[in-house]
């Protein structure tokens, strides 16, 4: 058997339903991590669902419970051929945001999946199940050509909440590191850069949410009696705000820019085209930051958000002076920024600048660092060869997703290379009503991390030798 029939034995998962029946399965199975009381239902998923499922590949494992002893379980499961062998860990996540059923277009069901043309609805179907079990599928049509082998060893695992900020997922990777040694993580969660074009990205940026908050009396006053007299807590507050981003979206304050973007991170952003798809938002060009294509002020930059922002009742104003603002502030940021100093930095410059009255606090607690593989690692030219050869398509290299995910707990605490293959693209709609994946989409996908996966056992030792190397010289 051979690279080819690994991928044909991929693809006819898909054409003969193998694939759609798996993931109807998993659909109709809610795991909602960001609802109370859900963790039945989380860890049916992995019971009932995941285990059986894994099973015929050849994996055993364990169920864990979250260290934090209130969310969601975790997966950790190992296929084992040799000790000779590499290893790739492969993670996914079984939960989902909440299914807003009422919110969701007439005829669809976020626990059901509907397909209508080549988009398949339905609450996880892009993130995340979808997306791993497209990767599951992969390996078994790989066993398959290769007469029950893979050519490397396999650990997976499987979080059930991550999309409430993966809450336990560092404690247990510290705990549990022995059994998630491995030498490279292969993922897949997140979009391409757009639907037909297949794309690897090695990290994410970080997320880092403060609040700013002012009050400064008890109760609103009449403007017309005692406008002019008091301070208004939203012109205070928009002002404070607007010393820290000015009105097309430059940050001003220093530390939260981060350093300039590495050439090799410039290189790899000259291929990126961002917004392609016909139902992206039209991207505002004299946005952000000054002198930077939009890939580079995506992928390559700091961008700080307003989140929200409240003053008086918006929805019925009083002609008062109201008595309190509060903002919520979002950085996204690449490696390099110094997220630890945000709040020391805010504080400090807020008070210079004649705002001391505005409160300043971390939004949560749990914060996902920058993380970012190089560009010129040996996995990550192995990885862009073989989607290649596999889909005859130049793949894009994004040396970071815009958005965050919990690469740290991989990158950081596991101390591995990572490389994530995304199945999504930017239009699926997920965490809202109507999230969709594409048939098209997830079929070229099985064939890719087929041949992906034949490639790792073909040629994942030379790169893991290649790479020992270049660590010695």
């Amino acid at each position: 058997m051979s690279r080819h029939d690994a991928i044909a034995h991929a693809t006819r998962h898909y054409d003969e339903g193998g694939f759609l029946a798996a993931l109807q399965d998993a659909v109709a199975r809610p795991t909602e991590s960001q609802t109370t009381g859900q963790v039945p239902a989380l860890h049916a998923y992995l019971a009932d669902y995941l285990v059986p499922a894994i099973a015929p590949l050849g994996f055993t494992g364990r169920i864990h419970d979250n260290p934090d002893g209130i969310h969601g379980p975790f997966l950790i499961a190992t296929r084992h051929e040799d000790d000779a062998l590499p290893t790739v860990l492969i993670y996914g996540h079984g939960d989902t945001v909440r299914g807003y059923p009422e919110q969701w277009r007439a005829g669809l069901d976020p626990w059901r999946i509907v397909i209508e043309g080549d988009r398949w609805y339905g609450r996880g179907t892009a993130d995340n199940k979808g997306q791993h079990i497209l990767n599951l599928g992969a390996l078994d049509a790989v066993i398959a050509a290769r007469d029950g082998r893979l050519g490397f060893n396999t650990k997976l695992l499987i979080e059930m909440g991550e999309e409430a900020g993966s809450p336990g997922l560092r404690e247990l990777c510290r705990a549990e590191a022995a059994a998630l040694r491995a030498d490279v993580l292969i993922a897949s969660d997140g979009p391409r850069v757009s639907a037909e074009r297949p794309t690897v990205f090695l990290g994410s940026r970080g997320g880092f949410t403060f609040e700013l908050d002012l009050d400064l009396r008890e109760g609103s006053h009449h403007s017309g009696n005692w406008g002019g007299l008091l301070r208004n807590p939203g012109t205070v507050l928009a002002n404070a705000i607007a010393t820290l981003v000015d009105g097309r979206g430059t940050i001003l304050l220093d530390a939260l820019r981060p350093p300039p973007i590495p050439e090799g991170v410039r290189a790899a952003l000259s291929d990126i085209t961002v917004g392609s798809d016909p139902t992206a938002p039209e991207i505002d060009a004299d946005w952000g930051e000054p002198g930077l294509s939009p890939a580079e002020r995506v992928f390559g930059w700091n961008t700080l958000e307003v989140l929200a922002f409240k003053t008086g009742d918006p929805d019925g104003p009083l002609n008062a002076v109201p008595s309190k603002a509060k903002a919520t502030l979002q950085l996204r940021f690449v490696v390099g920024t110094d997220w630890e100093g945000i709040l020391p930095a805010v504080r400090a410059h807020l008070d210079a600048r004649g705002f001391p009255m505005v409160a300043l606090r971390a939004a949560r607690t749990e914060v996902f660092r920058a993380t970012r593989l190089p560009v010129d690692d040996p996995w990550v030219g192995w990885a862009l060869a073989s989607i290649a050869e596999s889909t005859g398509k130049r793949p894009a290299l994004l040396p970071n997703l815009g958005g965050s995910l919990p690469n740290d707990a991989f990158s950081e605490i596991l101390g591995l290379p990572t490389l994530w293959v995304p199945h999504s693209y930017p239009a699926c709609l997920q965490h809202g009503p109507d999230e969709h994946l594409l048939g098209s989409t997830s079929r070229e996908a099985l064939g890719l991390m087929a041949g992906l996966f034949w490639d790792l056992g073909e040629t994942g030792s030379g790169i893991l030798a290649t790479r020992t190397a270049q660590r010695e010289t």
